[in-house]
């Protein structure tokens, strides 16, 4: 897959959700997915650093390769790097492998594109716990579509001209689904 087909994909894939999810029903029940921790308030007290040997042995052995730096990071990075190390260590082999996979593909993008995603991350930490998962749900809806009708709905979005993507919008949204900007 080119880059620029891998952006339009990344891109696309939460707007394709939301038009695909007021429009179509669900074809698979999953379990809830639970909301992201909220992002600290410019006003929260400083995080505590964390002493290299209050992690676990295994904790060490994943992070080993910091252990000369530990004591320079911040400490929010070194929580960080812990709660990362915890989910890491509760993950399966088939977990930590797909992990491995979806990090090489973000390393192989470039720089914009990943500020993009980061920018869009925030964007969606910044909205309600009940927009995020209306907007969960939505990309459920939509990847349970059969590869066929989602590509359908990606080749009708990019062929849209702006004033047809905004009706698609406002066509999503009185029905009821979708975000409000």
């Amino acid at each position: 897959m080119s880059r620029g087909n891998l952006k339009a994909r990344i891109a696309g894939s939460a707007l394709l959700a939301t038009l695909a999810g007021a429009q179509l029903p669900v074809r698979a029940q999953q379990a809830p997915v639970s909301p992201p921790a909220p992002a600290p308030s410019p006003a929260a007290p400083a995080a505590a650093p964390v002493p290299w040997s209050s992690l676990s042995t295994e904790q060490r052995n994943l992070l080993s390769r910091l252990h000369d730096q530990w004591g320079q990071l911040s400490p929010e990075r070194q929580q960080a790097l812990v709660a990362g190390s915890q989910r890491w260590l509760k993950m399966s082999p088939d977990e930590r492998e797909q992990a491995r996979q979806r990090f090489h593909t973000w390393q192989q993008l470039p720089p914009d594109q990943r500020q993009e995603l980061r920018q869009r991350w925030d964007q969606f930490r910044s909205q309600s716990p009940q927009q995020q998962q209306a907007d969960r749900e939505n990309f459920r809806r939509f990847r349970s579509l059969p590869a066929q009708e989602r590509q359908q709905l990606r080749q009708r979005w990019q062929s849209a001209t702006p004033e047809q993507r905004r009706g698609m919008i406002e066509q999503l949204h009185s029905r009821g689904g979708g975000r409000r900007r």
